[in-house]
């Protein structure tokens, strides 16, 4: 397949079946088991799920809502809704029981496919109420009167191919790139969910366009992905078309907290992950000399300032990097089960200092940036083209530039086809073909693309000078104190900070503190002021941190000051915090 072919997600899933041959394509951690999954048992029940969804009254271009944690299911009915020339209409696990109705109501889903009833117990108030909704499905466990079981829909769909063997193959024949695929719902951080409307054509694209930037070929036989990003998101759900063309094996992890047990476990060989997750590894290896004595802790503390300072781009390691991968770099790599050819970061900025540590130790730890609407890359680094602290250069055949007000702009076979019922939002962000992404970014004379912040996110301090905010709170969130922080100023004189410090750490340096006391405890403001310190800097005067205030509870997704792709919502962290913040400029 090249670019310049007509092809679907589809055509991508079958070319990856054929390479994978008789293998087990999916696994699945559930109860503690792993269940794998062989290609022809999912390629069985992908058929039988399509042609029981048909039975129940599902058409090409009719939309169901599929609401699951990662799993091998997920991926079945997946490609069951796509093989009808169906609409699948992904929901994050997070999203509460309103959101779901109205999501469901606005792409008028007729079917509402749901993982159990821990999921379907926010939604169920609302079930009878979405007229559109015919049926629900529950994959393990849903408590509902009128619920068909994943098993009952496919038992339907075996009996139909036994009357009629053809009809299946026939359907899925009939779907084309310019099909709808998807139309998946971005929380934002302001206002109502937007439909964003995904063809096979605009995902398969990406898919192929990414392929020569992983750090691995189809001719690498055997490898084994972990798969813990929603699949709800198109970022994980492109890999994992990626992942199933190249012909390798996906394992889904069950609970996140386990994901320590399960690398060591399943010992993948790649995986995509959120920067969260690499800055607190990159802190865990900056407290280890504290757990060391002597010469182990010298030893350790010299090649952790080693790895922090290499220069990325030069072939030639030198004999000091040789010993310290030896004595050090190694173990740390056989800590995440010693296969790890890498990694890539999507969704939130990574910062230098954490990209250039994994590196360093001899894992590639790429970066990408994009968007829902762009399917999702835009642009991601490569092996051999890794630059720190940018997120590459763009894809093939998707052109970027940047507008006079700094703003990335995008034009491909990857951008979406626009919002759901929301001419005028769609003609907000694309004009003449280019998508306005609402990043500001630049190039380097190298053509690799640096994402500075979010438009709307960048504030003018009343002395003129503008911040952007984001790349202050990343440098804060390197601390092994800190879990989060909100840096605010606009109009203000001065930088400011909500910090929510990691109450595990600070229960390390102080015994007995409970999250309600951090705030008003003079040790913690005292430890996580060394930590502001330290990060000012590195910063110019007009971006340092003058004050700061101390939340006791995280934000999250529940309390609504994260969207379920885990953004912050600035405006409701504003207003939730507003007490706290007049009392940072109260002498401003």
């Amino acid at each position: 397949m090249s670019l310049t072919t007509n092809y679907t997600i589809l055509d991508i899933i079958d070319e990856g079946l054929k390479k994978n041959g008789t293998g087990n394509v999916l696994n699945t951690k559930r109860n503690g088991k792993w269940i794998p999954t062989s290609v022809e048992e999912f390629k069985e029940k992908v058929r039988n799920f399509a042609l029981g969804l048909h039975d129940l009254g599902i058409k090409k271009g009719d939309r169901v809502a599929l609401h699951s944690e990662n799993s091998t299911e997920w991926i079945i009915a997946d490609q069951a809704i796509l093989s009808l020339g169906a609409v699948n209409v992904p929901i994050y696990t997070t999203q509460p029981g309103d959101q779901i109705k109205y999501i469901l109501e606005n792409s008028e889903a007729k079917i509402y496919v749901c993982s159990k009833q821990e999921l379907f117990e926010g939604f169920a108030p609302h079930v009878s109420s979405v007229s559109t909704l015919k049926h629900v499905v529950g994959i393990v466990d849903v408590t509902y009167e009128k619920a068909l079981t994943m098993d009952d829909v496919m038992a339907k769909g075996a009996e139909l191919h036994a009357k009629d063997s053809g009809l299946f193959e026939k359907m899925k024949s009939e779907v084309s790139p310019d099909d709808y695929a998807s139309f998946i719902y971005t929380s934002g951080t302001t206002g109502v969910p937007k439909g964003v409307i995904l063809t096979h054509g605009n995902i398969a694209s990406n898919v192929m366009s990414s392929l020569d930037r992983v750090p691995f070929t189809e001719d690498q036989k055997d490898l084994q992905i972990l798969s813990f990003l929603p699949l709800s998101h198109i970022f994980e759900r492109m890999l994992d078309y990626l992942y199933i063309y190249l012909g390798f094996s996906i394992h889904y992890i069950e609970v996140l907290e386990e994901i320590v047990d399960d690398i060591k476990n399943v010992k993948p060989h790649f995986f995509a992950t959120v920067p969260r997750l690499l800055e607190k590894v990159y802190a865990k290896m900056r407290s280890k000399p504290d757990e060391l004595s002597g010469l182990k802790k010298k030893l350790f503390i010299w090649a952790l300032h080693l790895a922090e300072n290499k220069d990325l781009e030069d072939p030639n390691p030198g004999f000091k990097y040789k010993i310290a991968d030896k004595l050090i770099y190694s173990k740390i790599r056989e800590g995440l089960g010693g296969n790890l050819l890498g990694m890539i970061s999507g969704g939130a900025a990574l910062t230098p200092q954490v990209m250039r540590f994994f590196n360093s130790i001899g894992l590639y730890c790429g970066q990408g940036y994009g968007l829902t609407e762009t399917s999702p890359v835009i642009a991601v680094t490569a092996k051999d083209a890794n630059r720190v602290g940018s997120v590459g250069k763009p894809i093939q055949g998707v052109e970027v530039k940047i507008a006079d007000d700094g703003e990335i702009l995008c034009k491909g076979p990857n951008v979406m086809q626009g919002y759901y019922k929301l001419p005028d939002k769609t003609a907000e962000v694309l004009v003449d073909g280019w998508f306005h992404t609402g990043d500001i970014g630049k190039f380097d004379n190298d053509g690799f693309l640096y994402i500075t912040d979010r438009k709307k996110d960048l504030f003018k301090l009343s002395t003129g000078k503008y911040v952007a905010p984001s790349n202050i709170e990343g440098e804060l969130a390197n601390s092994l104190l800190i879990e989060q922080c909100c840096v605010l100023g606009n109009g203000r004189k001065f930088c400011s900070a909500l910090i929510i410090p990691s109450l595990e750490n600070i229960q390390g340096k102080v015994p007995e503190m409970v999250a309600e006391k951090m705030p008003d405890d003079p040790k913690v403001r005292e430890l996580i002021q060394a930590e502001v310190d330290e990060v000012n800097a590195k910063l110019p005067k007009w971006e340092q941190v003058k004050k700061f205030e101390i939340l006791s509870h995280p934000l999250t997704i529940e309390t609504g000051e994260l969207t379920p792709t885990m953004k912050m919502k600035r405006p409701v962290v504003k207003e939730k915090y507003k007490k706290q913040i007049e009392n940072i400029y109260k002498e401003d």
